[in-house]
């Protein structure tokens, strides 16, 4: 028997119905002319595709399933019957197979339709040595990212005192990126000697990663009145100017006490515009977390929760391995360093596809 229920039929119907309307606007004029739109559309329309075209055929195979059953029901010629019922053996197993291969993709095609994500790290427990840590652990997902040809854009760098970074936030995009990046969020440890480490003792260090997606701005509009927005002059370590010139943004939200600041560029223009960016992807992410209990296919139910309280992965410098909590597998740790994390997102695509298919 095939494994579609009426509610997983109800939701393909919905995204064929998606998948036209997209179709439709890749050639509007208004959209072809619009590259951000252009580029948003094609990467659902990505996203869709494969799922749908399953979905389409699985169709095509009831059709004729039905075909057959009703020549064995209703016709008289022996040879004919007998010819349908071994049509509809192969027709019921090659149902049987698509509808599974559907199942799998569905649970994820939302997933890889998000193309815009925005990074976190922060250095944690550990000192100067969290702060390298945070900044080694930037390198990898900047040397992933161009494995990926994804775009990557700082919107925040504070340094650490002696190296690394004890906050940076940066803005990735390109297709996939959601599902490619989404598992990383979580307390990253690291058990290594650290460069100030006179007597060469083995430290703990921490780095928590936040990834949140970036919505559309149709999907979260904040009115103006809810963001309380202050401009002053850019603040360096030590409390000094960086410059004389007010740039610095900070902006609260209001109604959930959510802070933004933003002064990486010279421009006020351009940190106002890029503290938007990171406030629409906080209050999207506040609202998305306190409606998990009642959206069991929402992204945070993907393996962990993705918060900075929780350990999802140790790495060990002396054995040169990684360990990854959740697969509870280990990975060599050069090659994970050096941003090919292809195999270790893959697993943790399998694990979280199965898991999402049993919640079905």
């Amino acid at each position: 028997m095939a494994i579609l229920t009426d509610k997983l039929i109800q939701r393909l119907d919905a995204l064929s119905r998606q998948f036209q309307e997209i179709e439709q606007q890749l050639v509007d004029p208004a959209v072809v002319t619009n590259p951000h739109r252009l580029r948003e559309l094609g990467t659902k329309r990505a996203s869709l595709v494969g799922v749908i075209d399953h979905y389409r055929e699985f169709q095509k195979l009831g059709r004729d399933l039905a075909e057959a059953e009703q020549i064995i029901k209703e016709d008289n010629d022996p040879d004919l019957i007998e010819l349908a019922r071994e049509q509809q053996h192969e027709l019921e197993q090659s149902s049987q197979q698509l509808a599974e291969a559907i199942a799998n993709e569905l649970v994820t095609s939302e997933d890889r339709g998000i193309g815009s994500v925005i990074v976190e790290v922060r250095a944690a427990a550990g000192g100067a040595e969290a702060a390298l840590w945070a900044g080694d652990l930037l390198q990898m997902y900047q040397r992933f990212a161009a494995r990926r040809r994804f775009t990557v854009t700082t919107l925040d760098f504070s340094p650490g005192d002696q190296g690394g970074v004890r906050n940076v936030v940066v803005h990735v995009e390109g297709p996939g990126v959601w599902q490619a990046l989404g598992y990383e969020g979580g307390v990253h440890c690291v058990k290594r000697v650290p460069q100030t480490e006179a007597q060469g003792r083995i430290h703990t260090s921490t780095a928590t990663v936040a990834v949140l997606p970036e919505p559309e701005e149709v999907e979260i509009a904040i009115p103006d009145s809810d963001v309380q927005i202050h401009v002053t002059t850019a603040q360096g370590p030590g409390g000094q100017n960086v410059n004389k010139v007010a740039t610095a943004v900070h902006m609260i939200h209001l109604p959930t006490g959510i802070e933004v600041r933003m002064q990486e560029s010279k421009s006020q223009h351009q940190n106002r515009q890029r503290a938007w960016q990171l406030l629409r992807a906080r209050v999207y992410d506040h609202h998305q977390q306190r409606s998990i209990a009642d959206r069991a296919q929402n992204r945070s139910k993907m393996i962990g929760a993705g918060e900075r309280s929780e350990r999802i992965r140790t790495y060990r410098f002396k054995d040169n391995l990684v360990v990854d909590h959740r697969l509870d597998r280990t990975f060599n740790l050069q090659t994970i360093l050096a941003g090919e994390l292809e195999d270790l997102v893959a697993a943790l695509i399998s694990l979280d596809r199965v898991r999402r298919l049993e919640s079905l």
